[in-house]
């Protein structure tokens, strides 16, 4: 084996015994980070979810929904929005589930009534989303 060959399989060894040194369970797999899963089964915890992210909201209305089987179109950037704040849309897929609406009292750009949705399954807050209820303003992340 040349020596090029040796100093590299060498210092692959290193690197893959620090991981298992410091990370006795690495599989060599990435770890993605958990997001802590948001308790929703209270009207107070989903009030409280968006104040922590300094929203003042209200809740207007409830509804039962039916989270679509495969994300398309619309659904899809919805998902996607999701992913980015950590919210687990994705795994809930094909479940029923409640949607909350509120008015947000704290924000209001040229004067639109701005609403906040929190989409709820087995009391889990599993997206959310703060939009203009005139539908222009673009939609926004609660987090």
């Amino acid at each position: 084996m040349s020596k090029k060959l040796s100093g590299f399989v060498l210092v692959a060894t290193i690197v893959l015994g620090g991981f298992i040194l410091f990370d006795p369970d690495y599989k060599g797999e990435p770890k993605i980070p958990e997001n802590p899963l948001i308790d929703a089964s209270t009207e107070e915890n989903r009030i409280s979810y968006f104040s922590s992210h300094g929203w003042e909201v209200e809740e207007i209305s409830a509804k039962d929904i039916i989270i679509p089987s495969e994300f398309t179109g619309e659904y899809e950037s919805y998902a996607s929005l999701q992913d980015k704040q950590g919210m687990p849309l994705r795994e809930y897929a094909g479940k029923s589930g409640k949607l909350y609406v509120y008015e947000v009292h704290n924000y209001s750009p040229d004067n639109n009534t701005m609403l906040a949705e929190l989409l709820v399954c087995d009391d889990t807050a599993i997206a959310s989303l703060v939009y203009s209820e005139d539908g222009k303003t673009s939609h926004i992340a609660v987090s």
